[in-house]
């Protein structure tokens, strides 16, 4: 059933509007004009006005930055830049002919600090400088004043270095002091003076054996380079080529993600020498103690392998300790062996024996009759001791070690003394007096020999027995090892080789080569050399080694003062080599000005030559000789 449809109510709509009310009537007078704006220019002068002061403030702050307070802005952008630093090579080390180390590198550091950050600007108090020098001093064994003067002198520098190679206790031990620093700066108790103290790995040299072979090693100044010696010679080859390092840095810390780029450091190259660290041992115990003994001057002991040229061992007293060279005798600093120059003495006879021989003017048993004086140019000449005529063989003049029958034979090369100077000058030269041994060594002497035409006077029978004349103990040995080759002069060597970073090795070249004499006249001379030490009328018994057959000759001069230009005191040395009949190794002794019992050469210098030829024929193995020397006459009867 459908409900009844209710009636729809009318839907109202809208409300009319009210009628308009009537318009104003217009004002009296104005009728009807349109209404006009106002003029834009005061607001265009105004914006304008705003937009040349905005410019203005900007314009000044402009000249603020870059003009007054440049300076300002520049320090504080140096606060946060990028820091070059230098990454050490690590220097090559230098071994004996065995690989034994004789000097070598170890883990070392620059102590470094940045001023500017002790500055009272930084560190808002005053004094931090002196505040980090005094922690410093003890850790550093140094004064307290040294250090703030270092770190005060240029207060804007970023970069002093404190103290140079110091062992890695020493860094350890500030690296503690820096980390209570920043605890009492992150407590509020304080700056942190010791945030700018910072290390450089550097490596320290070190030498292993003290004072052994300081000489002829030299040593490393406080900037790192070789200063003496092979370290010196070879700088370059042993100290590499150094890296670097940029990274950023921001108050004296570096930057974790600041991108550091780096060159790689080239390490040096180690170089092995031909010395024998073992008889270099045997050497420099043997000299020192008998100039001690002695209360010489100086000593010096050579020894060399005869047949390559090497120099096994050269010592010299009194030596220093390159580890220590603070407490080092400035005198000491050298290397006696190579830049004494000095009258050799009998020893240089040997040279003139050779010419001799070797012109075919005399043999060893040639009759040669020795008066107690030689009256020649401007004065008498005599041997050591006064004695009645001698009738010695030219064997007896190098024996007995006579001055006067080694002038009487000299005369012999030349119708002439000048012919005769001139004949002799060309041996003497041929044996390597007054030139270089051929070794480079820094400092080294050639030693002096005046042309012939200046052997004025008494000199031209002075240096036929070694007086007139000077050399080096290596060019003395040198001499030795001449006639021990057979006649054949080998230039003295020192270095082996070297092996670089790679890991190869690289030979010295082979050493020159000449020939002096013939191999009959060294062999005779050699024969001769023998009586001075086999017979019991020579002068270098002492030298004589049980089981082997020694060539050697004595030497005692008139030694010039190097203070006074002056004849004073004497220079005793012995030079010899052994087995004599199969010739191996050279030795070389001298003894400067010895003042305490004798001063003969072969008193005092025939000792050492015998201790250290006796230990190195061991310590080479050299079999004892198996012949007996075969005793030359040393006189005749004059009758």
């Amino acid at each position: 059933m459908t409900a009844p449809r209710q009636p729809r109510r009318p839907v109202p709509g809208p409300a009319r509007p009210a009628a308009r009310p009537p318009a104003r009537p217009p004002r009296p007078g104005t009728g009807n004009r349109p209404l006009r704006l106002a003029s834009p220019r005061p607001r265009l002068r105004l914006i304008g006005a705003g937009l040349t002061l905005v410019m203005l403030v900007f314009t000044g702050r402009l000249l603020q930055v870059q003009a007054l307070d440049a300076g300002a802005y520049a320090a504080r952008a140096n606060a946060h830049r990028y820091m070059p630093v230098t990454l050490a090579a690590e220097r090559g080390s230098i071994t004996d002919r065995n690989g034994v180390n004789l000097a070598t590198t170890v883990d070392a550091y620059d102590i470094t600090a940045d001023p500017d950050l002790l500055t009272p600007e930084r560190t808002k108090v005053r004094g931090a400088a002196r505040q980090a020098a005094e922690l410093l001093a003890p850790v550093l064994d140094d004064d307290a004043d040294d250090i703030e003067a270092k770190l005060t002198a240029n207060p804007k520098s970023k970069y002093v270095v404190l103290a140079r190679r110091q062992p890695p206790q020493v860094w350890n031990k500030i690296k503690a002091l820096k980390q209570q620093q920043a605890e009492r700066a992150r407590h509020k108790q304080g700056p942190n003076v010791l945030a700018g103290v910072g290390r450089e790995a550097q490596g320290k040299r070190v030498y292993p054996n003290g004072d052994l072979a300081a000489g002829t090693l030299g040593f490393v100044n406080a900037q790192g380079q070789g200063a003496g010696g092979i370290e010196g010679q070879l700088n370059e080859l042993l100290a590499g080529k150094n890296g670097k390092r940029v990274y950023t840095q921001t108050s004296g810390r570096q930057v974790i993600d600041g991108s550091p780029s780096e060159q790689a450091a080239v390490p040096g190259s180690d170089v092995q020498l031909t010395i024998d660290r073992d008889i270099q041992w045997a050497a420099q115990d043997a000299i020192s103690r008998q100039v001690e003994k002695s209360g010489a001057d100086r000593g010096y002991v050579v020894v060399q392998d005869t047949r390559t040229g090497e120099i096994l061992a050269m010592a010299d007293a009194p030596g220093y300790n390159p580890n220590d060279l603070g407490h080092a005798d400035p005198a000491a600093l050298g290397n006696a062996a190579l830049q004494d120059a000095y009258e050799p003495g009998s020893v240089s006879k040997v040279m003139t024996m050779a010419a001799v021989l070797e012109e075919g003017v005399a043999r060893p048993d040639t009759h040669v009759e020795v008066p107690n004086r030689l009256p020649r140019a401007d004065r008498s000449f005599a041997d050591d001791v006064d004695h009645p005529t001698w009738h010695l063989t030219l064997n007896g003049v190098l024996a007995k070690s006579s001055n006067i029958g080694t002038i009487l034979a000299s005369e012999q090369l030349g119708k002439t003394r000048e012919q005769a100077n001139e004949v002799l000058y060309g041996y003497l030269r041929k044996f390597g007096i007054g030139r270089p041994t051929g070794l480079g060594f820094p400092g080294e002497t050639p030693g002096l020999l005046a042309k012939p035409g200046d052997w004025k006077s008494s000199r031209a029978y002075t240096i036929p027995f070694g007086q007139g004349l000077s050399l080096n103990a290596v060019q003395a040995a040198s001499v030795y090892s001449t006639i021990a080759a057979g006649g054949e002069r080998i230039q003295p060597t020192l270095v082996r080789g070297s092996k670089g970073p790679d890991g190869r090795f690289t030979p010295s070249p082979a050493p020159s080569r000449m020939r002096v004499v013939g191999e009959k006249t060294a062999h005779e001379l050699t024969e001769m050399l023998e009586s001075v030490v086999d017979d019991r009328e020579g002068t270098g018994t002492k030298a004589a080694i049980p089981g082997y057959r020694v060539a050697g000759k004595t030497g005692t001069s008139n030694r010039v003062d190097p203070r006074t230009g002056r004849y004073h005191g004497y220079t005793a040395s012995f030079a010899g080599f052994a087995p004599a009949d199969q010739p191996r190794v050279t030795v070389y002794c001298a003894i400067q000005n010895p003042t305490q019992g004798s001063y003969f050469g072969g008193q005092i210098c025939g000792p050492v030559f015998k201790q250290v030829m006796e230990f190195t024929l061991k310590s080479l193995q050299v079999p004892p000789s198996g012949s007996q020397a075969p005793r030359l006459p040393v006189s005749y009867d004059g009758q």
